[in-house]
């Protein structure tokens, strides 16, 4: 398997998507939360804040993906 085929894997997305959820939120709230309370949001940063959940999403399937290719050559 892929690393681009691991991203869409029904195995590895729920934890994925979890970590994305806590870890992409906290990170949401720091680097967004006062312009959402201001109602300062623009289409930009709702885009980077889009952005914000796929990279702890990407890195956890990249970890997974790793992890299961070490373990399928020892």
């Amino acid at each position: 398997m892929k690393f681009t085929q691991a991203l869409l894997d029904p195995k590895l997305a729920p934890t994925a998507m979890k970590v994305a959820l806590v870890v992409g939120s906290v990170l949401f709230t720091i680097n967004h939360g006062s312009a959402l309370a201001k109602g300062e949001m623009t289409r930009t940063r709702w885009l980077s804040g889009l952005i914000t959940y796929l990279i702890p999403y990407s890195v956890n399937i990249h970890g997974q993906f790793t992890s299961s290719r070490k373990s399928i050559k020892n």
